[in-house]
């Protein structure tokens, strides 16, 4: 199962939320073809209702624990009572472009 998947069904199964986007932005870093390393995570769950985002964030990784501690680097996360949801017209924030960093470009920084 990719972790794509993996994260897919570990929020799916504990936070029964009424949204859900899990997008690998893997592709938009430095990193090889097919990696499965950046993620964007959108969760709309009447969990979230009354928890301030640190809360809410401290949840998810406790939740994708074993992700975390391997294959993801990056989780960029956008969390959502469904009364916040629909404030915001059913839209999270686009992620940034990547703006390098790699390990290649700091070996030949002085």
């Amino acid at each position: 199962m990719s972790v794509q998947q993996q994260i897919r069904e570990q929020l799916l199964a504990a936070l029964a939320p009424d949204h859900l986007e899990v997008a690998n932005e893997s592709h938009m870093h430095s990193v090889p073809p097919n990696s499965e390393t950046h993620f964007r995570v959108v969760v709309v769950s009447e969990v979230f209702s009354g928890q301030r985002q640190v809360a809410r964030h401290q949840k998810i990784y406790g939740l994708l624990a074993a992700q975390l501690e391997g294959p993801v680097h990056a989780l960029a996360l956008h969390t959502y009572s469904p009364v916040e949801w629909q404030a915001r017209a059913g839209a999270a924030p686009a992620s940034p472009d990547c703006l390098g960093g790699s390990a290649a470009d700091a070996q030949g920084a002085d």
